[in-house]
């Protein structure tokens, strides 16, 4: 009898653990462009690929002060200059490397993030994959307008909570 009281206390008392051990996702479209484009293709159709502009550099910065105690331990980018950029501050600070994943391949972004189940997730993604990542994941439908590069959307997806916050 002692041992099943014991066991049944040990059991209540790891299920706030288990519950704390959520996920969560962080994830931010790139930063401004330097070509000042939202979207941009070249002559044969293809994404054109600039550089951040200096305010783009700035918000990766600025980005990269308030996630560095995030306890982010894994981060995504796509395969473009403007993601890989952004991410590149809080990268360098947390010394991680960004996995590339390319912007037409959702469904393998989503199964990268959902094998970090027990990690806190940064992707940094575009205006469009960005909202189809959060609802993927079960989350709310959002946009993001394509002059905005201020939005930094927290999920848990054990909660299904989303929390948006403009920086």
């Amino acid at each position: 009898m002692r041992t099943l009281i014991a066991g049944t206390v040990l059991a209540m008392t790891l299920i706030p653990t288990l519950a704390a051990a959520q996920k969560m996702v962080i994830l931010t479209r790139h930063a401004e462009r330097a070509d000042g484009q939202a979207t941009m293709t070249t002559g044969a159709g293809a994404p054109a690929d600039p550089q951040l502009s200096a305010a783009g550099e700035a918000r990766a910065q600025k980005l990269a002060a308030m996630l560095a105690d995030a306890n982010i331990t894994v981060m995504f980018t796509t395969e473009f200059r403007r993601t890989k950029d952004t991410a590149a501050p809080l990268a360098a600070k947390l010394k991680l490397t960004p996995e590339v994943v390319a912007a037409s391949q959702a469904a393998a972004m989503i199964e990268k993030i959902r094998a970090h189940a027990d990690d806190t997730v940064f992707v940094v993604g575009h205006s469009n994959t960005v909202p189809a990542i959060i609802k993927a994941l079960g989350g709310p439908d959002v946009t993001i307008g394509d002059s905005e590069y201020d939005n930094l959307f927290i999920y848990v997806p054990a909660t299904k909570t989303l929390t948006r916050i403009r920086y």
